[in-house]
C-alpha cells in the first residue's frame, strides 16, 4: 500500500480527492491533509509519504514553492500538482521542479486513475532497478558512447545518421545502436531528435527567426514535418511555444 498526502487550502477539494482516490481502487492510503506547503513540509518530517497531491495557489507557501523545497531536500516523495489554472508557466515550473504529473481541476476519476496507475508502475520500475545488481561499466564502451554524444552535439544543427556515427567510432551500426541504448537508456534516433528540438527551443526563445528559417537551420526542408515533430516532443507547435515563452 502506497501513502498519499493531500495539500490544498480548500477542505471540499481535499474531501473530493479522498473520495476519488478511494473510487480508483488502487493501492493507496491517504495519511493526512494539509492546507499549505509549509504545513506539508512539517508533516512530511514526522510522517513521510510516497506521494503528495498539491494545489498550486495557497497562502503561506504555494504549491510551486513547496515542490521546489521538497526537491531540494532528501525526501523521496513524488508530487502530482493539481490546479484550476491551465497556464503554461505553472506547468513549466512544476515539471522543471520534478513534479510527476500536472492535473487540472476538477479531477475526473478516470484521469486520476490513469495518473496514479502510471505512478505505481514508475515506482515499481524504480524499486526493481535499485534492487538489481549493478554491473560495472566497461570504460572503453563508455568512452565510445561519450564520443558519439560529442560527435552528435558537434554536428547539430543538421541530422546525424546512425551509420555516420558508427563510422566515426569504427563500429557496426547495429552494435552501436544496442550499445548506445544499453548505456544511455535511450534510442540513438530519439537522442538526436531531442538534441535538435532543444536547439529549436533555444532559437525560438532567443531569436526572431521565422519558423521556416529555424526548420531549415536544423536540417528540415519540410516545415510541416518539423512542426509535427516539435509538437510531438513538447505538446505545442513552434509558434505556440514562442508565444507562451514571450508571455511568461
Amino acid at each position: 500500500m502506497y501513502t498519499i498526502l493531500l495539500v490544498d487550502d480548500e477542505k471540499w477539494v481535499r474531501t473530493a480527492l479522498r473520495h476519488t482516490i478511494a473510487k480508483a481502487e488502487l493501492p493507496f492510503e491517504v495519511i493526512g491533509e494539509c492546507t499549505n506547503g509549509l504545513e506539508a513540509l512539517d508533516f512530511l518530517k514526522e510522517k513521510p509519504a510516497d506521494l503528495v497531491m498539491t494545489d498550486v495557489r495557497m497562502a503561506v507557501m504555494d504549491g510551486l514553492a513547496f515542490v521546489t523545497a521538497l526537491a531540494n531536500g532528501e525526501s523521496r516523495t513524488d508530487c502530482i500538482m493539481i490546479s484550476g489554472y491551465d497556464d503554461f508557466k505553472y506547468v513549466q515550473h512544476a515539471l522543471r521542479s520534478g513534479v510527476f504529473d500536472y492535473l487540472l481541476k476538477p479531477v475526473e476519476l478516470e484521469e486520476l486513475k490513469e495518473c496514479l496507475d502510471k505512478w505505481v508502475k514508475h515506482r515499481q520500475e524504480s524499486e526493481e532497478a535499485a534492487a538489481a545488481p549493478q554491473k560495472e561499466a566497461d570504460p572503453s564502451e563508455l568512452s565510445t558512447v561519450e564520443k558519439v554524444i560529442q560527435y552528435v552535439k558537434s554536428k547539430v544543427p543538421g541530422e546525424v545518421t546512425l551509420s555516420e556515427a558508427a563510422n566515426y567510432v569504427h563500429l557496426n551500426p547495429s552494435y552501436l545502436s544496442k550499445l548506445f541504448k544499453d548505456k544511455t537508456e535511450q534510442n540513438f534516433v530519439d537522442f538526436v531528435l531531442e538534441i535538435r528540438m532543444n536547439e529549436a527551443k533555444k532559437l525560438l526563445e532567443r531569436t526572431s527567426l521565422r519558423i521556416s528559417e529555424i526548420a531549415d537551420r536544423l536540417g528540415y526542408s519540410d516545415i510541416t514535418y518539423f512542426s509535427n515533430l516539435f509538437k510531438r516532443k513538447t505538446g505545442v507547435t513552434p509558434s505556440e511555444y514562442r508565444k507562451r515563452v514571450q508571455t511568461s
